[in-house]
């Protein structure tokens, strides 16, 4: 029941294009897919000739967010450590959480925005959750018309996804209504925000991606990566790198303030145990 290859990886001339794979479950990130996209990140880094990336979702969205529940979920599987945090399985209590999610959702993401590279979101669909946060690492993002961008997680209980990059996505103000109320923002909408650069019918999508990539790919590498440098220092002067530390702390306050109120789990009946007499 598992997709063999969560991710997928082409080079297409100076240009690769990495795809999140698992179509039948909308690509819900378990940490397969995370693990394998780093791995493809990592591949069109190395790789001299590439000097554009493009990141796409097969199927019918770029990406629905968490895996809550398919039968991949992987949640307790041990994977190679990119970071220096320890692994998350059989560690007790919040520990275990804030390992796995301090590695897979916030570590990673910030290595691949400072990937020295020039990225590109293709987005189509869904782009929901934990979706926002490979699309909001790219440099760049290029919507369908069909696309839309949601974070849901306040009216789940929770107070956004872990890559709380959402007042530098939008003004503050505005953030603050995309987390509040919830609701999906279409990609005309995103636009205006500042959150998306272009908009283009669905069928055009691909081949408007690939303009603006091969238009990029022809300008000098170096210059293109010290530009994004630059960028992205400006960006954490302004406090996107301390706001993404305070946010993912009280993230992890609030999946134990969850898990309290859920209480702790019902113990599956015993059968009685014989005594001594």
């Amino acid at each position: 029941m598992l997709d063999e290859d969560v991710v997928l990886y082409e080079r297409r001339g100076a240009v690769a294009w990495v795809t999140l794979n698992r179509p039948r479950y909308r690509n819900a990130q378990n940490s397969a897919m995370l693990y394998a996209l780093d791995g493809a990140f990592h591949r069109a880094a190395m790789d001299d000739e590439v000097r554009v990336i493009v990141l796409a979702g097969a199927g019918p969205c770029f990406s629905a967010g968490h895996d809550m529940g398919s039968p991949g979920q992987d949640l307790d599987v041990s994977y190679p450590r990119i970071t220096m945090w320890p692994d998350h399985v059989a560690k007790p209590a919040i520990e275990g959480r804030l390992n796995r999610e301090a590695e897979v959702y916030l570590e990673l993401c910030r290595r691949w925005r400072d990937l020295p590279k020039p990225t590109i979101a293709m987005v189509h669909g869904a782009c929901v959750g934990g979706g926002l946060a490979l699309a909001w690492v790219c440099d760049l993002i290029i919507a369908s018309e069909d696309a839309f961008f949601a974070d849901p997680s306040v009216g789940q209980g929770g107070s956004g996804v872990e890559w709380f990059a959402h007042p530098f996505q939008m003004a503050p103000r505005l953030a603050k209504e995309f987390l509040f109320l919830g609701e999906r923002v279409d990609a005309i909408r995103a636009r205006e925000l500042g959150m998306v650069n272009r908009v283009v019918p669905r069928a055009e999508l691909e081949a408007a991606t690939m303009e603006i990539a091969e238009r990029i790919a022809a300008k000098p590498a170096f210059g293109l990566a010290i530009a994004k440098r630059n960028v992205n220092f400006a960006e954490d002067a302004m406090g996107l790198r301390q706001g993404l530390e305070h946010s993912f702390g009280w993230h992890q306050l609030v999946h134990a303030h969850r898990e309290a109120l859920a209480g702790p789990p019902t113990a599956p009946p015993q059968e009685p145990r014989p005594t001594a007499g």
